[in-house]
């Protein structure tokens, strides 16, 4: 092994730590840019260090509004931007372990058929599914709405599969023992089944809540006002042609803005998440 000596050690850590150097680095530099006037992206290069206009930038984008789009503020954007994640990723998670707990533990007509259709829409990306999908919403008049963004993203054909293949392993035993002290359904389900599912529930929840934090495509098409734009396409939309024309330090202050929540689910869930997914593969 590399890591065996302590040169390969060295190596090792030293590959970590360009690694590490080459993934921060840009986020770095939009960090920096957030604390500049507008004036220093006009004349570049941009420097490498913090300037002085850190406080009065953000508190510009929170309160001031952007007037590309619409003067809404940044804190709109990101309680759009959290509701939408937030309900996709608890929705994904509540739809798909009462499928997985339904395919694993009832016996009923077509269960497995059920089981395929689901699965089968793995292989049914968002764009293929997406026009009639969009007409749906503008039937059920949800253009513009957080529903409109929220339920179409809602289900998971893969989370059902996670939670399937992880009941599978739970001893028969179990179930009986449940059935003699006198459990049903519901209290096997909530007394059981969701303590030894808690670390997979973690580890799909960050997952899922990055899924719904960095969509593009369903946003821009189901969101016609600025007040419903998620952060992603308020981040395009403040972007022009024309560079004079781009408030490049508000554009900076939400790219910070917009990378923090995820940053944040991840690094106070990261013991639950590791440990979900080392369990899932078990």
């Amino acid at each position: 092994m590399v890591g065996g000596t302590r040169s390969g050690q060295w190596i090792a850590h030293l590959l970590l730590v360009l690694g590490v150097l080459v993934v921060a680095f840009p986020i770095y530099v939009v960090f920096v840019g957030s604390t500049h006037p507008v004036t220093t992206f006009l004349r570049p290069p941009l420097p490498l260090l913090p300037g002085p206009e850190g406080p009065a930038n953000y508190a510009e984008a929170f309160s001031g509004g952007v007037r590309r789009i619409g003067g809404v503020s940044v804190g709109r954007l990101l309680a759009n931007t959290t509701i939408m994640a937030l309900a996709i990723a608890v929705g994904k998670i509540v739809i798909s372990i009462a499928s997985a707990y339904a395919i694993v533990f009832f016996r009923f007509p077509l269960r497995m058929v059920f089981f395929w259709l689901i699965f089968i829409t793995l292989m049914l990306p968002v764009e293929v599914r997406i026009l009639p999908t969009y007409k749906v919403m503008v039937d059920l008049h949800l253009i513009d709405t957080y529903a409109g963004l929220i339920l179409p993203l809602i289900a998971s054909a893969t989370a059902t599969l996670l939670f399937r293949q992880f009941f599978m392993t739970i001893p028969n035993e179990l179930l009986e023992a449940a059935r003699v002290d006198g459990a049903g359904p519901w209290r096997f389900f909530k007394d059981i089944l969701l303590p030894l599912s808690a670390t997979n529930i973690a580890a799909l929840f960050v997952i899922l809540f990055i899924y719904g934090w960095t969509q593009y495509l369903w946003p821009l098409l189901v969101t016609n006002s600025n007040e419903m734009n998620t952060i992603v396409i308020a981040l395009r939309k403040m972007i022009s042609f024309a560079d004079a024309d781009t408030p490049w330090h508000l554009v900076m202050v939400t790219c910070v803005l917009a990378i923090l929540p995820p940053i944040l689910v991840v690094v106070l869930m990261q013991r639950w998440f590791v440990k979900g997914l080392v369990e899932t593969e078990k």
